[in-house]
Order: C-alpha cells, then structure tokens, then sequence
C-alpha cells in the first residue's frame, strides 16, 4: 500500500528532546515499512526515518535558529507539496490537526485525519461541521467528547517500538520521576508535594515554554530548594531510558483533558509503574493495578506510592507489548486504512 504521513514541522521527526505528535508519526512510519508497505514522509530535512522523506523545510521550527519564521506559511508550503503529489497515494494520513482541510475537501474520502490534541476549543465545532466528510482518528475515546458527532472511523492509541527502552526489572534509582512540560496542567506543584509526602526524591525532566515561564517562575521554581527535589531540564531519547527505567514509579498528576500521555507508555516500556490522575484519557491507558494506580486526590497519590513499589515488573512490560507496541498501533492503523480504501480482499496484515 503506498501511505502519505504528514507531519507537523515545529519538531524534527522523531523529537530531538520534547515533543509527542512528531514521535508518534516517526514510530507509525517506520513500523509500517516494517511491515512492507510504501511510506512516503512529508516532514522537515532533519527527519530520521525508514520511509522515503520528503523534505519540505530545511529544520524543524524550534529547531531554527531564525529570529523570524512563519508557522503558517511552512505548514501551507508542505500541503502544497502534498496536494501535488496526492495522486501517487492510496492514503493520505494528516497529523496537523485540520490545517488541510479547506485544500483536500474534494480527495477527502482518501484521506485519514488523526486529531493528537484536545478538542475542547470554541471554535472547533463548527469547523468539523463545515468539513464533515474528512474521517478522523482519535488517540482516545475520552478526547472525543467534545465532539461526539465528527466522522470517527476508530481510536488507534500510540503505540512504542519494543526496543526503543529496555526493561528494568529492578531499578536501583529509589526515586520518583516527572517528565514532560512545565505548564499549570500538567501539575509538577502536585507531583512535588506528593513526593515530599510520600519521602521519596523527585527527579523533574521537564520542557519550560517561553508562554510557562511566569509560571514556572511564580509556582514551580520556589519549590525546586525543597530536599530530595532535582530539576534537570530536557532530555532526549536515550537519557530517558534510563530516567524512568531506573525510578520507583512516575508521577502523572495531570489537571486537564490529556488526549493521550505519551510519556505513561514510556514508563510501561521500561516497566516503571505510573501513579496517574482520574483525567482525561488516564482510565484507558493504565491497567488499575497492574501497571499502575489511578487517583483523585493527593492523599490517594501518596499512599499509591508505596503499593506500587511492589508492582511486578516484567508484567508492566508484557502490557506495555501486547497493547502499545508500534507494530500494534500500525497494524490498527492498516485496518482504517483498508477501509478507505475500499481494499476488503488485499491483505494488509503485518508480517510475522
């Protein structure tokens, strides 16, 4: 089958340090070359990736150092590039949200669109009235929610190579981790005081945005000269392995609709329990009790910590392979694909 994915250009694909959508596009496109299909990537030069690239930016956004770069004018660039190529696919697969839309109304039925952020925007209802056609593709059924009534063909969750972090059976750490962004939603103010509780140290792995850093001045940063708490910035894929595969469990207090949470499946892969929030998409992505505990409040968080303390494992890592392995997130991705197009008879399943 030959596949177009289209990336975001803010991040290089995959990631140098943080970032989730630009991953996940680098995971599928690689596990579906793996699977023998033709996958072609759209995204910036600096991609690393086992399909044929197509570079239509010379770094990512972030990445450039150019005091001056128009976000709208790379992304209508690459759908340009796209839109004259469109022919040589069976499958276009957009991950820019609905940037797209308004340029492939009439090919919209050889399109998928997989939505990676919260849909809880006021705007956003009436743009997916106006372009009902496209088919969607949600990475949970809770980020649905606010718009029940779009074209859902599925909910295909992210999914990791299997060999991307190793399994660490027993971790020598003694710690607990945060990793992610520093942001009001993401609550690392409650991950320090559920640390500080519960005695452990924290180490925090974290991206602070130029749009956080008021309040990473005002809320976050008076607590990092707490005891046990260490700060190290952002780290990339190789020090994330050992980050979390070495600490007693993650701490995930999110206060927000997370569409997903990428970084519970990181934690999975290394066998590393995840103590998560009764939010957004938590409740589909933890196992209660095996691969972690969820919460709905501080004290609950605290006590969490030592029962999982006592987690098998080698069990976190079986889950994590049976239900977010990349080869399971592509081959769920395949299925949505045979279905548009209109394909019943070719097999399309993953070589064993």
């Amino acid at each position: 089958m030959k596949i177009a994915q289209i990336s975001p250009l803010y991040e290089s694909v995959p990631p140098r340090l943080y970032g989730g959508t630009e991953r996940v596009v680098a995971h599928l496109s690689d596990a579906l070359v793996e699977a023998g299909h033709e996958v072609t990537l759209f995204a910036s030069a600096d991609a690393r990736t086992r399909a044929r690239l197509v570079a239509v930016r010379d770094q990512a956004i972030r990445l450039d150092p150019a005091p001056r770069k128009s976000n709208v004018a790379a992304h209508l660039n690459m759908l340009q590039e796209v839109r004259l190529r469109a022919g040589d696919f069976d499958v276009l697969h957009f991950h820019v949200d609905l940037l797209h839309f308004p340029m492939f109304e009439d090919l919209a039925d050889r399109t998928l669109t997989t939505l990676h952020g919260r849909l809880d925007d006021k705007d956003l209802p009436e743009c997916y009235r106006r372009w009902s056609r496209y088919p969607l593709v949600s990475i949970s059924n809770r980020q649905r929610r606010p718009l029940a009534s779009a074209r859902w063909l599925g909910t295909v969750y992210h999914g990791l190579p299997i060999d991307l972090y190793p399994a660490v059976p027993r971790p020598r750490g003694g710690y607990l981790a945060f990793l992610g962004r520093v942001s009001p939603e993401k609550r690392l103010d409650r991950a320090i005081a559920i640390a500080r509780r519960a005695g452990l140290p924290l180490k925090i792995a974290a991206k602070i945005d130029k749009a956080d850093l008021d309040y990473y001045h005002e809320t976050i940063e008076p607590l990092l000269d707490a005891p046990g708490i260490e700060f190290l910035g952002e780290i990339d894929d190789a020090g994330k392995g050992e980050f979390l595969g070495q600490a007693a469990a993650l701490l995930f207090p999110i206060d927000w609709p997370e569409p997903f949470g990428l970084v519970m499946i990181e934690a999975m892969a290394c066998g590393t329990p995840v103590i998560g929030w009764r939010c957004g998409s938590v409740p589909e992505v933890l196992d209660d009790g095996v691969t972690g505990r969820i919460v709905d409040s501080e004290d609950e968080a605290v006590a969490a910590v030592a029962e999982v303390l006592e987690y098998d494992r080698e069990r976190i890592r079986a889950v994590f392979e049976r239900r977010f392995s990349a080869s399971a997130m592509a081959q769920d991705y395949l299925d949505l694909y045979r279905q548009l197009s209109g394909r019943g008879g070719q097999d399309l399943r993953l070589r064993a």
